[in-house]
């Protein structure tokens, strides 16, 4: 085992457009005046959980789906497994990981696309609270998320939050991804860019 290259680069710009997009989004809501900001960085974190969903089916081995979303019996395996002096250690997202990036990009898009029909006054009063009710749960499993990262991070002795920013993680070398992919992390950036501020205008 050593440090090796897991998270390419659209898995890490990803990760912290949709992070910060959203911690923008949540803290602008109440305000008239920050609106576009507001829909701007709502329209970032619609355009970046598309793409991402994407990169699940043609990106690097630890980015598919396939590689990490798991069945009922795996993550209950994992979680109990956290109860044990030696834990199960996924190079990798682990089986509970996988499912809440899952339900983040999943409530990411439906959030964005509902905020966006209010802003574009679609829908009326009750598609507003339904933005509010699915921006709430989004929050809801941000926080849990955030909580096993860490919990994970103390178990495990690495800091996962730290390889989210830098790609690497303890594996075994021949589970190192081949390529960062740049250039498909840099085109990720500017497509959400992009997007932000043609969806908000």
């Amino acid at each position: 085992m050593r440090k090796i290259l897991v998270w390419d680069w659209p898995v890490r710009i990803g990760h912290a457009l949709m992070a910060g997009g959203f911690i923008i989004a949540w803290l602008t809501q109440e305000s008239e005046r920050l609106s576009l900001i507001h829909a701007m960085a709502g329209s970032a974190v619609l355009a970046t959980a598309v793409l991402r969903l994407a990169w699940g089916v043609i990106g690097s081995p630890t980015a598919r789906f396939s590689a990490f979303v798991r069945g009922p019996r795996a993550v209950g395996a994992y979680l109990l497994s956290l109860l044990q002096p030696a834990p199960q250690h996924y190079t990798g997202h682990n089986p509970a990981g996988g499912w809440a990036i899952l339900l983040l990009l999943g409530l990411g898009i439906l959030t964005a696309a509902s905020g966006w029909a209010v802003y574009n006054d679609v829908g009326g009063h009750s598609l507003e609270e339904l933005h509010e009710g699915l921006a709430s749960t989004m929050l809801s499993v941000v926080v849990i998320h955030v909580g096993g990262v860490i919990l994970s991070s103390w178990l495990h002795r690495e800091n996962l939050l730290a390889a989210m920013v830098h790609g690497r993680k303890l594996g075994a070398p021949e589970e190192e991804i081949p390529s960062a992919h740049r250039l498909a992390g840099l085109l990720l950036l500017v497509l959400a860019c992009l997007a932000s501020v043609w969806l908000s205008r």
